[in-house]
């Protein structure tokens, strides 16, 4: 899944050494990459430094449970929302907190891979929450392809969101 640049740069080991220099710390929610994108990140030598861990909330009523998703927002919307993306990327900072601190970064992947629609969504569908201190963003993306290529396009997709942020 690593992408090179032009001149054949990981960009996953340029963010996770941007990262490192810049003291940032990054705790990672997933539901529909399963655990693609911590692994993604933990592939760089050194990425212990940077990456605190990962939560992989697959199932629903775990967005609530452990990353504090908005229950009424689930039953209304269901998981494959902006909303639920943004909070659980907020929820993730929080949960993977040591000694009381929080992450400085939350990201999350949530959406639908397919092959079949969820929650009213094509496959295809997928958001990415970011959370940084107190701002958060939701990226809508629209991806194309086979069940394995939706993950992996959201997983580069959330390497690129990261690395436009530092």
């Amino acid at each position: 899944m690593s992408e090179t640049d032009d001149d054949g740069v990981d960009l996953t080991a340029r963010l996770i050494a941007d990262l490192t220099r810049r003291g940032e710390t990054v705790a990672v929610a997933e539901s529909l990459t399963g655990g693609l994108l911590v692994a993604e990140l933990i592939r760089v030598p050194g990425a212990s430094t940077v990456v605190w861990g990962g939560v992989v909330a697959y199932n629903t009523a775990i967005k609530a449970s452990v990353l504090g998703v908005d229950s009424n927002l689930l039953r209304s919307h269901g998981a494959v929302h902006p909303t639920v993306a943004v909070q659980m990327a907020e929820g993730v900072r929080h949960a993977l907190a040591i000694d009381g601190s929080p992450a400085s970064i939350g990201i999350a992947t949530t959406g639908v891979a397919g092959p079949d629609p969820q929650d009213g969504q094509a496959p295809g569908i997928v958001y990415i929450g970011l959370a940084i201190g107190d701002d958060s963003w939701s990226f809508d993306l629209h991806l194309e392809g086979s069940r394995d290529q939706i993950r992996a396009a959201a997983v580069s997709e959330a390497v690129r969101i990261l690395r436009t942020k530092f």
